[in-house]
């Protein structure tokens, strides 16, 4: 339930007129129980405010707000054009999912509505002089909170569709899907025994790419038929009709409701997450990585800011665990696979190795980065660290014919020559 609670939220964050809505009635209620205030306090206990005085302010509010929230939405509109352009449509989630901004958007917006309501209430008579008083506070709360926000956002607009914000942005997106996938390495789940592609395979109706695996699903399914579940499509994996997306025990009995069942466990959508997919991050910083060192951008500086990216995120995945952040498989009949490690430097280091082996500042830099990850003391690390290097330095030998370029990678990659051949 947690699981899903957090996907349901995670969806929403995306949505720009949630928060926008939210704000609208907040607004509208503020506007409407500002009269409570003639029931609950003395209309002579208060400073007597005139009519004339909360009508300016609220006409003020409102003419305003109408303008900066169209000013709003136009900027962040820019900024969302300038990520796929600048960076990769692959970030463009994250970038709309960014609170500032859309606490902003709702702020103007409610602060809109708000000046609305409570002007068509006031020029209606619907408030006495303690309703005036309140409502007369209400507007310069909200006057003084807009100006705090707006000078907030101004902030993080000019910053928002920026390379670097992006890059930050999809760094801390993959940070957090890794921290997760390190807590619960099979999500929760058993290893798999022996091959797990014995069994009733359970096929993929869609096209696309799996997103989410309610686990608890599958658990009780297998505890309800007494068998044994495992997964052969992790989040990120791309399916279609005649992939597997499960393997059921081969002596358990399947209905075609258990199918149904099983299958529905699986989320698949058209597009990959960060959530559960921490490859995918992967792959969003070596595709920002490749368009820097494409020939029409030539950006050799921010490939080599990424390279110093995922050598904090690789550090990262090799750090122990501490006890709190441990969780204890529960799912006792349901085997997953992990990530492999392999896997996850193919997706991070081989698109940069291929497109930078020409610039030697790049390839010079990629190769320390793998040096120090092979450094670390995870073994798994070490050994596709080496791998990656001894591509790299193939790659770079053959796109580079100076000889002093060529010095630079072989002393760079003098680790590679301590591994197993």
């Amino acid at each position: 339930m947690a699981e899903k609670f957090r996907l349901y939220l995670a969806e929403l964050r995306e949505r720009l007129w949630v928060k926008p809505l939210i704000a609208c009635i907040l607004s509208i209620i503020a506007a409407l129980i500002a009269d409570m205030a003639d029931e609950i306090w003395l209309g002579h206990g208060v400073p007597n405010i005139t009519q004339e005085s909360a009508e300016d302010l609220l006409k003020i509010i409102a003419a305003s707000m109408l303008v900066i929230a169209t000013f709003a939405v136009a900027s962040m509109v820019a900024a969302y054009a300038s990520t796929g352009n600048n960076a990769t449509p692959r970030a463009f989630p994250l970038i709309i999912a960014d609170d500032v901004s859309q606490n902003a958007l709702s702020t103007f917006i409610g602060a809109f509505i708000f000046s609305i309501v409570a002007l068509t209430a006031l020029m209606n008579s619907y408030y006495g002089r303690a309703g005036r008083f309140t409502l007369f506070v209400l507007a310069l709360l909200v006057l003084g909170f807009v100006i705090f926000t707006f000078l907030r956002w101004v902030d993080r607009i000019a910053r928002l569709g920026r390379l670097g914000a992006i890059i930050d942005r999809v760094e801390a997106a993959t940070a957090a899907s890794l921290h997760r996938r390190r807590c619960a390495p099979r999500l929760r789940g058993m290893a798999v025994h022996g091959n797990g592609a014995d069994g009733h395979a359970i096929y993929a109706e869609a096209v696309g790419y799996v997103q989410h695996i309610d686990m608890a699903a599958l658990q009780k399914y297998a505890e309800e038929s007494q068998t044994r579940i495992v997964v052969a499509a992790l989040p990120g994996t791309f399916t279609a009709p005649g992939r597997a997306l499960a393997y059921v025990h081969p002596d358990a009995r399947i209905t075609e409701k258990g199918l149904g069942k099983i299958a529905s466990a699986f989320l698949i959508r058209d597009d990959r997450r960060f959530d559960d997919d921490p490859r995918f991050g992967l792959v969003v910083l070596s595709e920002i990585a490749s368009r820097a060192l494409s020939p029409a951008v030539n950006d050799p500086g921010t490939a080599i800011d990424i390279i110093g990216t995922y050598v904090r995120l690789f550090v990262q995945w090799a750090k122990p665990l501490e006890k709190d952040e441990e969780q204890a498989g529960c799912h006792d009949r349901v085997e997953v696979p992990s990530l492999y490690v392999h896997d996850m430097f193919d997706d991070a280091f081989s698109a940069i190795a291929r497109d930078g082996a020409g610039m030697v500042e790049v390839c010079v830099r990629l190769l320390k980065g793998l040096d120090a990850l092979a450094r670390i003391g995870d073994p798994a690390l070490r050994e596709a660290a080496i791998r990656h290097g001894r591509l790299a330095r193939e790659r770079a030998e053959d796109a580079l014919s100076h000889l002093e370029d060529l010095k630079a990678i072989r002393n760079a990659s003098a680790f590679c020559n301590e591994g197993p051949t």
